[in-house]
C-alpha cells in the first residue's frame, strides 16, 4: 500500500507565493517519476510539473517561469514552489507518482486526495 499526502494549500493574493509539499509512504521500491496536477471547477484536471529520477523537469506553459518543482528523494518527497500567483492558478492541486513497489513488478501510478489552492484579492 502506498500514500500520497499533500500538504500547503491555502488562500493567497494575487502575485503571492505557496510551496506545496507531497511525501509518499508505503511499500516502495522505486519512485520513477512524480509530479503535480490541478483541478479547477468545471475543467480536466490538467499537468502542472513534474520532475522525473534524474531531475528532468517538465512545465505546463502557463506557469513556466512562475513555479518551480524539486525533489528530495532520501524523503520521497516532492514540492511545488509557486510564484507570482494568478487567480487562474486556483484549483485543487493534486500529487503524482509513478511508483513501484517491489523489485520486477510494472509501476502504477498513485494520487493523493489534493490540496486547494485559492488565489483571491
Amino acid at each position: 500500500q502506498v500514500q500520497l499526502v499533500e500538504s500547503g494549500g491555502g488562500l493567497v493574493q494575487p502575485g503571492g507565493s505557496l510551496r506545496l509539499s507531497c511525501a509518499a509512504s508505503g511499500s516502495i521500491f522505486k519512485i520513477y517519476v512524480m509530479g503535480w496536477y490541478r483541478q479547477a471547477p468545471g475543467k480536466q484536471r490538467e499537468v502542472v510539473a513534474v520532475i522525473s529520477t534524474d531531475d528532468r523537469l517538465n512545465y505546463a506553459d502557463s506557469v513556466k517561469g512562475r513555479f518551480t518543482i524539486s525533489r528530495d528523494t532520501a524523503k520521497n518527497t516532492v514540492y511545488l514552489q509557486m510564484n507570482s500567483l494568478k487567480s487562474e492558478d486556483t484549483a485543487v492541486y493534486y500529487c503524482n507518482a509513478m511508483i513501484a513497489t517491489r523489485i520486477g513488478v510494472a509501476p502504477y501510478d498513485s494520487w493523493g486526495q489534493g490540496t486547494q489552492v485559492t488565489v483571491s484579492s
